[in-house]
């Protein structure tokens, strides 16, 4: 499940860096988007079949643990 935090189209460019992946283990991936100067979570990638609502619980936990919650 995809949990979108941010509009893509606001970035210049989207990566998922490897702090980002560490933080989060029990995903796919975490994409962050770059603006200007700075990244921010673009959006969090949760493992099939979870549930939206565990989806939306996990993708909250790890953009906290990231330190954007």
């Amino acid at each position: 499940m995809h949990v979108r935090y941010r509009d893509p189209d606001r970035y210049e460019t989207i990566r998922t860096p490897d702090w980002a992946a560490e933080a989060a283990r029990s995903v796919s991936e975490v994409r962050t988007g770059k603006r200007e100067d700075e990244w921010e979570v673009q959006s969090v990638l949760i493992e099939k079949g979870v549930g939206e609502e565990t989806a939306l619980e996990q993708a909250e936990e790890i953009v906290e643990t990231i330190g954007e919650g």
